[in-house]
């Protein structure tokens, strides 16, 4: 099954938190028991720089991709996976525009399940 699109605007210096449910062509929730999750943001697709990844390893302001949803609060059977970007990190952002990718992989397993573009909204106010 081919890479879902969502693109999103990020403010930068806010908390970003968002939920994406990962469901099969039927409209199924997929059980992501013994899955974890990577996220990598880059300016273009050739690009070998990393502007910013997430992981289903949280950072310990809470940075990253959570496998029971946004809140933490949903079986890993809902399928449900929860993006969270701290304000700190966002407030390191310089970029305009930036691609992402979000794969989730087990073992040697690998899918790339969403792709989109990220816009940065510059804040004013630090």
């Amino acid at each position: 099954m081919p890479a879902g699109k969502y693109s999103f605007v990020m403010d930068q210096g806010s908390t970003v938190s968002f939920e994406i449910q990962y469901k099969d062509s039927a409209g199924t929730p997929i059980d992501l028991s013994g899955y974890g999750a990577r996220m990598q943001v880059r300016s273009d697709y050739n690009s070998n720089t990393i502007l910013m990844t997430l992981s289903s390893s949280l950072l310990p302001d809470g940075t990253g991709l959570n496998m029971s949803g946004s809140a933490g609060d949903k079986p890993l059977t809902s399928g449900s996976i929860g993006i969270y970007i701290s304000a700190t990190t966002s407030s390191l952002m310089t970029f305009d525009r930036a691609l992402y990718d979000l794969e989730i992989h087990s073992g040697s397993y690998v899918s790339r399940i969403l792709q989109g573009q990220i816009k940065l909204s510059k804040e004013i106010t630090r």
